[in-house]
């Protein structure tokens, strides 16, 4: 049946999204969760990586139905090939021979399972459908207008999350802030390859020559797989995310491991390297991951913050309703009095720390984004699990 009317509607079905369903239908809240895409995870835009603390925090327990390998640490290179080794294998050897770090997860299942996290919790599905606006009807309620398979519906509901990613448009109804400079989006791309070794540790390597405004990465995929890939910032580079790819392939200090390697899938979007929105909210409504700019502004890691950022959310909707309050902008600023304590100050810190970097010329701005990535992954890190 067709809901006429829900507590919470959802756009956007990724890991914030479903996540913010799953905490609020736990809460009792009717929620109808929509996504226009058929199939979740696609296209894939990112990686894949997720630490297994941002797994637990949400209450996710790592099972073969997602997770693609196991990663115990990281190595970090500079221009020339000079390397910082932190394998939690040798510096903690209890747990992390073990218990691994984090993991790459399949981005279609994961996605997947997440959703139906969200369905088991009580909440409802609908793929396939678009968001195509809103209207208040009062002060305690919008009507949103959806089209699902051609058919134009209209569902009334109290709050409007905004879970649609870095272009969010349910952010422009509302009137939020949501432009994004081009000079702040890495244009990302990456290939999955066959015949590229792994060590269970996930690579960057950075330095203009090989990715201006980013860095390049070669990441376990399991099954003798790896994802090796990089992102760029257009406003820094006469080429494309490709050309820098292929020139990294063949002329890199890692190009000898690519030689035999074979590319079987090609993925690729843009990714947010900006500060968090200053307002991730309005009247009835709320935004929660990338369309809030929940994404690490130096790693462009976006699945942590998106996991945590649908638990606060999910969360703070279920005690709101319990208050019986208006859904005015004022009230529901304590969302993101909630998220900004538990990871908008790191956040806005690493942002600072970013723009820092870059404003520097080269080589020094070469030499700065290295240290810096070699120190941000270190056991003793402030940022460890941002």
């Amino acid at each position: 049946m067709i809901p006429s009317s829900v507590d919470v509607l959802i756009v956007g079905a990724g890991p914030a999204g479903s996540t913010t369903a799953r905490y609020a239908a736990q809460h009792g809240l009717q929620v109808l969760l929509v996504d226009k895409r058929q199939e979740l995870g696609a296209p894939i835009q990112c990686s894949g990586a997720v630490s297994a603390h941002a797994l637990a925090v949400v209450g996710v327990i790592p099972a073969e139905e997602f997770i693609s390998t196991s990663i115990y640490g990281f190595r970090i290179y500079d221009s020339v090939g000079n390397a910082t080794h932190i394998d939690y294998r040798e510096l903690k050897p209890q747990p992390y021979q073990e218990q691994p770090l984090g993991y790459v997860v399949d981005r279609r299942r994961f996605d997947r399972y997440l959703m139906n996290r969200a369905k088991r919790a009580g909440a409802e599905v609908w793929l396939k459908t678009e968001a195509l606006g809103f209207d208040r009807l009062d002060a305690q309620s919008l009507e949103v207008r959806l089209k699902q398979f051609g058919t134009e519906q209209i569902v009334r509901t109290r709050i409007l999350v905004g879970a649609d990613g870095v272009q969010s448009q349910v952010g422009k109804w509302a009137g939020l802030r949501t432009h994004i400079r081009l000079a702040e989006i890495a244009s990302c791309l990456q290939y999955v390859m066959d015949g590229v070794e792994t060590e269970g540790l996930l690579e960057i390597i950075t330095g203009h020559r090989w990715a201006p405004g980013g860095y390049g990465w070669v990441f376990p995929k399991g099954k003798g797989y790896a994802e090796v890939g990089l992102g760029v910032i257009r406003t820094i580079t006469e080429k494309d995310a490709r050309w820098h790819l292929d020139n990294f392939l063949k002329n890199s200090p890692l190009a000898k491991r690519f030689q035999n390697g074979h590319i079987i899938e090609v993925q690729g979007g843009g990714v947010p390297l900006a500060a968090p929105l200053k307002r991730q909210y309005a009247d009835n409504l709320i935004l929660v991951g990338d369309a809030a700019r929940h994404v690490n502004p130096i790693t462009g890691g976006g699945i942590h913050t998106a996991l945590e950022s649908g638990m606060i959310a999910g969360r703070f909707l279920g005690e709101f309703f319990q208050k019986n309050q208006p859904a005015t902008s004022e009230n529901l600023s304590g969302y993101q009095q909630r998220w900004e304590e538990a990871m908008g100050t790191a956040m806005r810190k690493i942002y600072r720390l970013k723009r820092e970097i870059f404003r520097k010329p080269l080589p020094e701005r070469d030499r700065l984004l290295y240290e810096t990535l070699a120190n941000y992954f270190q056991p003793d890190s402030e940022f460890k699990k941002v």
